[in-house]
């Protein structure tokens, strides 16, 4: 009596005995991928714990100095609302810009290092690589965030305690700052040096923040800087956010909206750069 030997199983290869293990759907295996290298971004920022310290030296001084000082002298009219309380939102957005602009910087270090070329040759779509990027920076710009609304409310800004408003927050900052992170990586892209993007970076940085409606009323501007304003993406993070923390009028859907629209274009173009970056 003869022995047959067993047949293969389904999706295995009989001259080879290995079992071919198809892919999962792309639906399931991106955010995945998006979250793992999230983490691994998430675990840079575990070695040095100081850079939440040295970063939130800024927006104190902002608060402290600038925000005290315009509220007693009352230089700029908020109505109803005292000028510190104005300001608060806006900076907060400040210190998710100052986080996010420069972050390109590190995916340059990585090119010169290696380490971009191998993440490249891996399955991840590029997509999928720059999203992960993004949105550990929105996570850093949480746990700047949590430091400037403690002084905020020690120095008396009126905060709300909603639990779905704090949510609120927490998205717009992620997302701002996955947009602005994705603006960096696509300077980077077009730039290619790290010295390069130092000097546009901070040609753009304070640009963007008094073009915005961060330190004073959209309405007390020029009409040439309304404009401008009208066209900043950092307005409507620091609309959502006054919205939200201390209840002013906002365009909330709309503010969502334009950060929405504003990190898929983002995420499309620094995945568009990432491989030019990387020969």
């Amino acid at each position: 009596m003869k022995y047959a030997p067993p047949a293969a199983p389904r999706g295995a290869s009989a001259e080879a005995g290995t079992v071919l293990v198809p892919y999962p759907p792309f639906w399931r295996q991106y955010p995945s991928r998006v979250g793992a290298l999230c983490l691994v971004e998430l675990q840079k920022m575990r070695r040095d714990r100081t850079e939440l310290v040295t970063r939130a030296i800024q927006p104190a001084l902002w608060l402290i100095i600038f925000g005290e000082t315009f509220s007693r002298i009352r230089a700029i009219p908020t109505g109803s609302v005292p000028y510190l309380d104005f300001l608060a939102p806006g900076i907060l957005a400040q210190s998710a810009l100052f986080i996010a602009i420069f972050y390109g910087i590190q995916i340059i270090w990585e090119r010169d290092a290696g380490v971009l070329t191998k993440l490249l040759v891996t399955p991840t779509p590029r997509s999928a690589l720059v999203t992960g990027k993004a949105f550990a920076a929105g996570v850093r710009a949480l746990t700047q965030a949590v430091v400037v609304l403690v002084l905020a409310a020690v120095l008396g800004v009126a905060l709300t305690g909603n639990p779905l408003k704090l949510a609120g927050v927490a998205v717009v900052l992620l997302l701002s700052a996955a947009f602005f992170s994705c603006l960096s990586m696509t300077i980077a892209g077009l730039v290619l040096t790290r010295d390069r993007l130092m000097g546009i970076g901070q040609a753009i940085t304070m640009p963007l923040f008094f073009g915005s409606n961060a330190l004073y009323p959209v309405a007390l501007m020029p009409a040439w800087l309304q404009v401008i304003s009208h066209a900043n993406p950092l307005s409507y993070e620091v609309d959502a956010l006054r919205g939200l923390l201390i209840g002013t009028p906002a365009h909330l859907a709309l503010d969502f909206a334009v950060l929405v629209v504003a990190v898929v274009l983002g995420v499309a173009s620094a995945s568009a750069l990432l491989g030019r970056l990387a020969r």
